[in-house]
């Protein structure tokens, strides 16, 4: 039942001691503030890195050329490894945990459509590269197929920025280009958060690019998805039984890193993730160092509180009043302040990594470039949590003390300073 007479009287008690409820909202509203910000830098910190992986899958792994850098069979050092036919062949069927396999052949060159022009990156790949670099094709277009790996068909997928500077406002697909001098149609436009980010870069089938840019032999680099290696050892293992593989086939040792240069994205994933947990756990012992830090402070405040106001709770038992109205009073008092702290700080901390989160954004121009820092906002699950806690432990602080006054006895009370 609400009792308009108990409110008044805790807002009066309130108003006289501004000070005193001051410091006591100060250290629940700094405590949650403080690991609001600090798990919001955590995520967003997490977020930021976990973006730049999503250009590729996880478990994908690139293979390219390199030169002998370890004397092998008496075969001359610095001998160039070039890739080829084999090599996809090789991770074909000898690479049991592999799938999704893809050849790339990159080369630069300038992109015509009409009376404009840019440069460009021009990259024939398999039509499994989509899977490999999570490649979004808007609707209305489509991604390379087999038939034009077969037939060497001359099509082309734009993105949205090359879309932009050749094509405005126009539709693209069905339209023709021409990309280092030779005519292409355009089937399909794909996002700029899918694969190599805000560069330009023309997909085209990887059969058209060999036989028309690389005089119909070799490859840049061979990818492809990986399956079953779920820890950072595994991975480990992998490459090097992978590296021997190629070691046999181009006969270099197996030892020699730079005969090849191996890029597993699931090694590197394993280890960033490690690297956050450790972060993440760091960044909640802070937290709860704060949050500690502010029930200490509530704590010693309401005990002063309590023994400020002996004397009052002598003058009110003597009056009539019964140990539990006191002691509801001392704690509802103490639950208002700390809600209400609780909250302010809260929506502060939820309020500023919101901010921080809308002018990263917008520096970012709403792209998904390269970033340190992305979306850093805390869960309001927790928000809300960590502010129960402190409440609590208000009530609990206020609780104790104020027990221990109340049962002194009136008189007693009343002698007290």
């Amino acid at each position: 039942m609400f009792d308009l007479d108990l409110w008044q009287e805790i807002f009066n008690t309130i108003r006289k001691n501004k000070l005193r409820t001051f410091l006591t909202g100060f250290s629940v509203a700094w405590g949650i503030f403080m690991l609001i910000i600090l798990l919001s830098a955590g995520n967003g910190l997490k977020n930021g890195v976990m973006s730049n992986f999503s250009g590729r899958a996880t478990n994908t792994v690139e293979v390219w050329g390199g030169r002998i850098s370890i004397p092998f069979e008496g075969l001359p050092n610095g001998r160039r490894i070039r890739l080829d036919s084999k090599d996809v062949e090789l991770v074909e069927t000898r690479v049991p945990s592999a799938g999704n396999v893809s050849a790339d052949l990159w080369k630069s060159g300038n992109v015509t459509f009409g009376s404009e022009f840019t440069f460009c990156e021009m990259r024939g790949v398999y039509p499994a590269i989509r899977t490999i670099d999570n490649i979004d094709v808007r609707p209305g277009g489509r991604f390379i197929n087999e038939l034009d790996m077969r037939e060497r068909r001359k099509v082309a997928l734009v993105n949205e920025r090359l879309k932009t500077v050749l094509f405005k406002e126009e539709d693209p697909v069905g339209k023709y280009v021409k990309i280092l001098g030779v005519m292409f149609q355009v089937v399909g436009v794909y996002d700029l958060n899918s694969s190599w980010g805000n560069d330009i870069v023309v997909y085209i089938p990887f059969s058209t690019a060999q036989q028309l840019f690389n005089r119909g032999y070799g490859v840049n680099s061979v990818s492809f998805t990986i399956s079953g290696l779920d820890t950072r050892q595994e991975n480990e293992l992998f490459n090097a039984a992978l590296r021997k593989k190629f070691a046999e086939l181009h006969r270099f040792d197996p030892n020699d890193l730079r005969a090849v240069g191996i890029h597993n994205q699931m090694a590197n994933y394993l280890q960033t993730m490690s690297i956050f947990n450790g972060i993440s756990l760091f960044l909640w012992i802070i937290g709860i160092g704060t949050l500690t830090a502010g029930v200490v402070g509530v704590s010693n405040i309401m005990l002063v509180t309590v023994r400020e106001r002996t004397r009052e709770f002598g003058i009110r038992k003597a009056l009539g009043a019964s140990p539990a109205s006191i002691l509801r009073l001392i704690l509802l008092e103490s639950m208002l302040i700390t809600g209400l702290f609780g909250y302010v700080g809260m929506a502060l901390g939820i309020g500023v990594s919101e901010a921080i989160s809308a002018a990263l954004e917008a520096m970012n121009g709403g792209g998904d470039s390269r970033v340190i820092l992305k979306n850093p906002t805390v869960d309001m699950n927790i928000a809300l949590l960590a502010t129960l806690v402190l409440m609590v432990a208000g009530i609990v602080a206020g609780y104790f003390p104020a027990r221990k006054a109340i049962q002194v006895a009136a008189v007693e009370a009343m002698r007290a300073e």
